[in-house]
């Protein structure tokens, strides 16, 4: 393992349609790669035409390859509760279904405490007018999503759903529509 390997930690966020999750998390400093994929269900090699049918048990996620030492998983979830609705279940927005979940998939205890922690600390903090219903889970099997689910809002940026749906999340972030 080099130097550079040794520094490198996953976090897997399921909070609606990956094409926006993906698009946030590409824009933070410290985030090396960011891919779309599905986690949390039982089918094998999942299809995307499967996932939508909302049977499969997976969620839609993001697969965040990130340095610690220039960004904290803490600071992931801050970003994580910031870009999506955590009080609505199985849906975001127009986007309904169990693979729309808002779910938190672990990688080893630190990261379950601290997605814990983060979760209570969201809740008792009155910012939300319901409660908070991310689930937090052990990661299972990733599988990634096809090859043109892949930076998808960079590659379709004037598609429709990129500009109403993903290009006023970045802007309510502060993050480059």
């Amino acid at each position: 393992m080099t130097e550079n390997e040794s520094k490198k930690e996953i976090a897997t966020f399921g909070a609606g349609c990956f094409w926006c999750v993906e698009a946030v998390f590409e824009q933070l400093p410290g985030v090396l790669d960011v891919e779309s994929g599905y986690m949390g269900g039982t089918t094998k090699n999942p299809t995307y035409k499967e996932i939508s049918r909302g049977d499969t048990g997976h969620a839609e996620v993001t697969r965040i390859t990130f340095d610690p030492a220039i960004i904290t998983f803490e600071k992931l979830l801050d970003t994580f509760w910031d870009s999506h609705d955590p009080t609505q279940l199985n849906r975001q927005g127009a986007d309904v279904g169990t693979q729309y979940r808002s779910v938190i998939f672990y990688h080893g205890d630190q990261q379950r405490e601290l997605a814990e922690v983060s979760k209570k600390a969201l809740d008792a903090s009155g910012q939300l007018d319901r409660p908070v219903v991310t689930e937090i889970t052990e990661a299972g099997e990733y599988y990634p999503a096809e090859g043109y689910h892949q930076d998808y809002y960079r590659n379709n940026s004037s598609a429709p759903y990129c500009m109403f749906v993903i290009r006023p999340k970045l802007k309510k972030l502060g993050l480059k529509p």
